[in-house]
């Protein structure tokens, strides 16, 4: 049946992404999709930095590439880098941030990382951008922590297809810190955003019959006066 290879085809795609965000970690990865050429397999690799994905003399690509081919059984993978415009507009690139600061900081200055990443989204245009952690922070209870700025939709098909949704987790030595972040990017067209046209009024000037034709009579039109 067509709707198993699709089905298929999508669990595959999902499992390759899952080997890559293994593979590359801490390189600002966003996302990866594939796309089917007559030449092989085509994997789009989503970064921030593209150097640190392609390594030293391109060791971590040409790793990568021996890892895909070998466990999904890829006859040609051919791997290419798409640089992210905006970072931090990227949810999946700003909970890794989050993720970094926390286990290179710590948990104490937890409220510093979130805000911090909170007010870079809002300068890069963000619409509205929300930040949960949950787990001990920072102390060795279980806690949930959110932040949130700016205006986002938790319903409806523009919260499913329009905001920008990831997840992370932390790993520190009290416990994994699990990490969510929701981002409303710049230039979404809400369905109940009215727009308020204003009506041009049109002025216009009467002319008095009489003085226009005294003035003709001054001017010496020939127009004589009654």
């Amino acid at each position: 049946m067509i709707e198993r290879e699709f089905v298929s085809q999508k669990m595959k795609e999902y499992r390759i992404q899952e080997v890559i965000s293994e593979n590359l970690r801490n390189v600002g990865l966003s996302h990866a999709t594939m796309i089917r050429t007559p030449l092989g397999e085509k994997i789009i690799v989503f970064t921030s930095k593209p150097g640190l994905v392609v390594g030293r003399k391109g060791q971590n690509i040409s790793k990568l590439t021996k890892i895909l081919k070998k466990r999904f059984k890829l006859e040609n993978p051919q791997i290419e880098l798409s640089e992210v415009e905006s970072p931090n507009l990227d949810a999946r690139i700003v909970a890794e941030r989050i993720a970094n600061s926390l286990e290179k900081f710590g948990s104490k200055r937890f409220k510093g990382i979130m805000h911090k990443s909170m007010e870079d989204a809002l300068a890069s245009g963000a619409i509205g951008i929300e930040i949960k952690l949950s787990g001990k922070v920072p102390s060795a209870r279980g806690r949930s922590w959110r932040v949130y700025a700016g205006y986002i939709k938790k319903c409806g098909d523009v919260a499913v297809e329009q905001v920008r949704k990831a997840y992370c987790t932390a790993k520190l030595k009290s416990g994994i810190i699990g990490i969510k972040v929701s981002i409303m990017p710049p230039g979404i067209v809400l369905p109940d955003s009215v727009e308020v046209l204003e009506e041009k009024i049109v002025v216009s000037e009467a002319v008095d019959e009489k003085e226009g034709t005294e003035k003709d009579v001054e001017g010496g039109s020939g127009v004589k006066a009654a």
